[in-house]
């Protein structure tokens, strides 16, 4: 059973529900990276195979997966299919869906997937802690250790795989309806959308910054009492596997603001809890943005965190996520706390989680 949380969903506080992916959904009732700007979006290697670019001069009013098979005959049908299914192809950063209307201006880009990649796309029975689902959304806690999206390493046993066994209707969208991503090792909320239209209003939200999430995050050293990173993030060039802070034509423009809940200490060292606000979704950006400042996550080994305690992974939650409903704009609002590997790490640093934790109820500013 899934444990208890403190959640808000529209201000009303809820429990949230275990659901296992096949059964049926309860009645009535995703550091991120924006799935709103394409192109790198696993964090890992870089893909070795040339992205494919077409002008769609001559497709105006054409389903984007008919003009590709059009344009695109040396690959079949249904693996193109798979590449749109995957987030593979997207014009302007904005991930496309096979029945979009193109208008005959867009510059396509098709990033061709390994063989591996078409095996990605299967429902498998992995099991999700839903928050809170209705028609258009489902709100997910996803815990460390889950790979969100099928990627090299990881093309099965992923959260979209168990997303597709439990809600076969999402094999119509573009990643199965998932909008931003946790990488493997970090916990928390994530949103999916569950139809073609709440997925472009959701992409929309984080685009234009307006959807709220908030991390908790336990960090090497003595931080100030607020900050803010303002600093663009790139590829490190002397490791493929990191991202690091680069001058700004190098990167994405990239904001993390940060403010300290309680300091501790931890096997000997001063540490850090932050709550971090993020203002953009690149890949490992809280974790890029504070080690740079030097405060590394605990546990957080690439970028030189030290493990302490019983925590084996970056200590970093998504604990709350705030955005404007599809249909009528009115808020949506949802909180987790932390695992238990988390929380005993911050009990181990003498710090009382309850009592410095801000109000579950949100300012009408978030």
């Amino acid at each position: 059973m899934a444990r208890n949380k403190k959640s808000a969903a529209q201000g009303i506080r809820a429990d949230g529900n275990h659901h296992t992916p096949g059964a049926q959904a309860p009645a009535g009732n995703g550091d991120s990276l924006d799935y709103s700007e394409a192109g790198s979006a696993d964090g890992g290697e870089p893909a070795a195979v040339p992205a494919l670019l077409l002008d769609a001069h001559d497709g105006a009013g054409e389903r984007l997966d008919r003009f590709l098979a059009r344009h695109l005959p040396q690959f079949s049908r249904s693996r193109l299919q798979r590449w749109i299914a995957l987030g593979a192809v997207y014009s302007d950063d904005r991930v496309l869906a096979a029945k979009t209307r193109l208008a005959g201006n867009e510059r396509i880009v098709v990033e061709p997937q390994p063989l591996e990649a078409d095996r990605a796309f299967q429902p498998e029975p992995v099991p999700l802690d839903v928050v809170d689902e209705d028609p258009r959304l489902i709100v997910l806690d996803k815990p460390a250790g889950l790979v969100v999206h099928p990627a090299a390493g990881n093309w099965s046993g992923t959260l979209m795989n168990g997303l597709l066994h439990g809600w076969r209707e999402l094999a119509a969208l573009p990643r199965a309806g998932i909008v931003h991503r946790l990488d493997k090792d970090t916990s928390g909320l994530m949103v999916v959308a569950r139809d073609e239209a709440t997925r472009v209003a959701l992409i929309g939200q984080l685009a234009d910054r307006s959807m709220s999430r908030r991390y908790l995050a336990l960090a090497l050293g003595a931080a100030p009492v607020s900050g803010t990173v303002e600093a663009a993030i790139g590829r490190d060039g002397a490791n493929r596997l990191r991202m690091a802070v680069v001058p700004p034509g190098r990167g994405r423009p990239a904001r993390t603001d940060f403010r300290l809940l309680a300091r501790g200490s931890l096997a000997g060292r001063a540490v850090s809890l932050l709550e971090c606000r993020l203002h953009s979704g690149r890949t490992h950006q809280i974790r890029v943005h504070l080690a740079s400042l030097g405060f590394a996550l605990v546990g957080d080994a690439l970028y030189g965190g030290l493990a302490l305690g019983a925590i084996e992974r970056q200590a970093l939650h998504a604990w709350r996520l705030g955005l404007a409903d599809p249909v009528d704009a009115s808020p949506r609002r949802w909180q987790a706390l932390p695992p238990p590997d988390l929380c005993a790490a911050i009990a181990g640093a003498g710090i009382d989680l309850d009592a410095v934790l801000p109000d579950w109820l949100w300012s009408a500013d978030e």
